[in-house]
């Protein structure tokens, strides 16, 4: 029984990619009304949705000669497990009447099997478009804890997925600048620097701008832009200090440190308008 608690298999490696569906869901769960019982089922949903593409993936690189046939049966165990306790919490938001929120589920499917398509060509690494394009799915936890904790749908549950998916779509983009920064000359030119860094900034100024604009007309809370100007600031620190050297894993523990004080800000200025 002891080889079915395999951790590489069970849980997400990508460490970093728990930030996307966490941000979202706590600032739809703080921005929203209060906690429902609805709450917690969906919390209990997109858990066990984020979990399950680990040993889904496991089994495709098994059937697709990546990893060895014995994988799978510790990977249908616990496609079965988190297959379990999605379908009860999605019960569990029906009978709270959230069913409305299952239909946020529907672009997450084609997008998952995109990256099982990819899986299954060696081909899912590098894949920046993906990754946004998943980020935007996980953003919609964003809107369904908000509505839950309402208990009603409501427009404004829009707002929180755009700008949460265009924090997290930023935070793509920058987090590739920053790896591709590791290899760099110690003593690259500025120019090189801010060349590099331009996709980067670019997205970082667009939502900064967003921000401000939609502050301005009173389309959102007047002081939305602090937490976009934290990762506006970020970048700018970026590029102008690239991570040369750096380890992957001190890369993303710092996107990790700015995500954080993201989700806080965010939930703060929106609390307080």
């Amino acid at each position: 029984m002891r080889k079915y608690f395999n951790r590489r298999i069970a849980i997400p490696q990508d460490h970093g990619a728990w930030v996307f569906l966490l941000s979202p869901l706590l600032i739809g769960l703080f921005a929203g009304c209060s906690f429902r019982p609805g709450s917690a089922f969906l919390i209990a949903a997109a858990q066990a949705a984020f979990l399950i593409r680990q040993p889904v993936t496991v089994a495709v690189k098994a059937w697709s000669g990546r990893r060895p046939r014995q994988d799978l049966p510790v990977a249908s165990f616990w496609i079965a497990v988190y297959a379990l306790i999605g379908l009860t919490a999605l019960a569990g938001l029906v009978g709270s009447g959230n069913g409305f929120v299952l239909y946020l589920a529907a672009p997450g499917l084609p997008v998952f099997a995109w990256h099982l398509y990819l899986v299954s060509q060696r081909s899912e690494r590098k894949q920046a478009g993906v990754e946004i394009l998943a980020t935007g799915v996980l953003a919609l936890a964003a809107p369904a804890a908000f509505w839950t904790g309402c208990g009603i749908y409501d427009p404004t549950g829009w707002t929180l997925w755009l700008l949460t998916w265009l924090q997290s779509a930023a935070s793509i983009v920058y987090a590739y600048l920053r790896l591709s920064q590791r290899v760099l000359p110690g003593l690259s030119t500025r120019a090189e620097q801010w060349r590099l860094g331009r996709r980067a900034l670019l997205y970082t100024t667009f939502n900064l701008a967003l921000a401000l604009v939609g502050a301005l007309f009173g389309l959102l809370p007047s002081l939305i832009f602090i937490p976009f100007l934290l990762q506006w600031l970020e970048t700018l620190w970026g590029i102008t200090h690239p991570a040369v050297g750096a380890s992957p894993t001190q890369i993303g523990l710092r996107q990790l440190l700015i995500s954080t004080f993201f989700t806080i800000l965010f939930v703060l200025v929106w609390r307080l308008a």
